[in-house]
């Protein structure tokens, strides 16, 4: 580390950003420093057994919490994988992993099942990770931390800004990773991603500290580091772009056969499904039924640079979807397992609704007294739940029981549960 960096990351609160340092801080905002380059230069990429058992081994023997990230192709590519890995820790260096040249990186992450990984917005990272082996059995989420500790910009540049004072070059976060070589200037940025992940997480964990956030913190990590894999979305072309325009069952199939089919081109090409035909277009189609592959080429979106053989297997698309019965058709939206929107409460059971606006005004309060996002104090589903179906008899025990109930964790339901008591205790129609 540089004389500069040294100095910088010795600050454990910038005034330039988030909250305020414990000393009070100058009144004056520091100047930033640009992070022009990693401070041990840009490691090399590993695409080989031999190198990446190397980097296994030099990880293994490394101390203190371990920096994680990983660069997918969103927009290009079909799916979310990881095309680069990034690695930090003390006595280990950087690494920059190719987990297309090596897939299995599962060694690794048995190497690393001890430490602490320190991410930044672990829950996008760590789906792609899985795939690869790699599982965290403790984990430090510096975006969650910030969010917690009332930062009001939570990205990584801001972050490292505002609590180190550096300034991160963010110009390549939305390229194509799956690009091979990777260009120079690409590795840099990623090599600088998590050249200061570490430092940020000190800060930030003092920073918690002194809010006596800490423990919530805490809590937080552990529930993202033990959360199970995501199910499977349950029809996912019910989430095409522009979906809230069709409204008849015949034009909803029209929606789910066309986005079957591409989804099927997608990952046949290995493709954002984006490219291969735009969500407008889909709904373009289904609202207007085209009877024939003229008709389907006037729409938006699909037009004269789309070849016959495209055109005929998008009409062949939509032709199913014609022929189906109607018992085969779509059912409009999905099947509520919960309760119904907010603006149907009213009319529905007008207590409930009024049980929600004390509730959601209780929970605002809170939220800004602690200065935090209310959707981090609690989450906007479990307040909605408890107000519709509250428990039979109201008291702090079993409004404790039911947040915990519904995945709150406990530094949640201490915080949450006197301020929705009165809330909940609304029994009779409101005068």
């Amino acid at each position: 580390m540089t004389d500069a960096q040294e100095t910088a990351a010795d600050t454990s609160l910038r005034t330039t950003g988030g909250a305020p340092p414990d000393d009070g801080g100058s009144s004056e905002a520091e100047v930033p420093i640009p992070l022009l380059e990693p401070r041990d230069g840009i490691p090399p990429v590993i695409a080989d057994e031999a190198s990446l058992a190397e980097v296994i081994a030099a990880f293994a023997a490394g101390s203190g919490p371990v920096a994680v990230d990983a660069e997918r192709a969103s927009g290009y590519r079909y799916g979310q994988r990881a095309y680069l890995v990034q690695l930090r820790r003390e006595g280990a260096g950087s690494a920059l992993i190719d987990p297309v040249a090596c897939p299995d990186l599962s060694g690794l992450g048995e190497a690393l099942a001890g430490a602490e990984w320190v991410l930044h917005a672990a829950t996008q990272d760590l789906p792609c990770l899985r795939e690869i082996g790699m599982v965290p059995s403790r984990l430090f989420d510096t975006e969650l931390a910030g969010r917690l500790a009332g930062f009001p910009r939570v990205g990584l540049g801001a972050m490292v800004e505002g609590v180190l004072g550096f300034v991160l070059e963010k110009g390549h976060s939305a390229v194509d990773w799956s690009t091979r070589p990777l260009p120079e200037p690409w590795l840099r940025y990623a090599a600088l991603d998590v050249e200061l992940l570490v430092d940020l997480r000190d800060a930030l964990e003092k920073e918690l500290d002194r809010q006596g956030k800490l423990g919530w913190a805490q809590q937080e990590f552990d529930a993202i580091a033990s959360a199970p894999a995501p199910e499977p979305r349950r029809d996912p072309w019910r989430r095409t772009s522009g979906m809230h325009k069709v409204r008849r069952r015949r034009q909803m199939a029209v929606v789910r056969e066309l986005w079957q089919a591409r989804d099927k081109v997608a990952r046949r090409r290995d493709i954002s499904p984006g490219k291969v035909l735009g969500d407008a277009a889909i709904v373009e189609a289904a609202l207007s039924l085209p009877v024939n592959v003229q008709a389907l080429a006037a729409l938006n979106g699909f037009g004269h640079r789309m070849g016959r053989r495209q055109l005929e297997q998008w009409q062949s698309a939509v032709d199913r979807a014609k022929a189906l019965p109607d018992h085969e058709l779509p059912q409009p939206g999905q099947p509520i397992t919960g309760p119904p929107p907010p603006r149907a409460w009213a009319e529905k059971d007008p207590v409930a609704a009024a049980r929600l606006v004390a509730a959601r005004a209780a929970v605002s309060a809170l939220a800004e007294t602690l200065t935090m996002p209310q959707e981090n104090l609690i989450t906007p589903d479990t307040v909605r739940r408890v107000c519709w179906e509250p428990p039979a008899e109201v008291n702090a025990e079993s409004v404790a029981a039911a947040l915990a109930g519904y995945g709150a964790r406990p530094w949640q339901v201490e915080q949450v549960t006197p301020v929705l008591l009165p809330a909940l205790i609304i029994s009779s129609r409101p005068e």
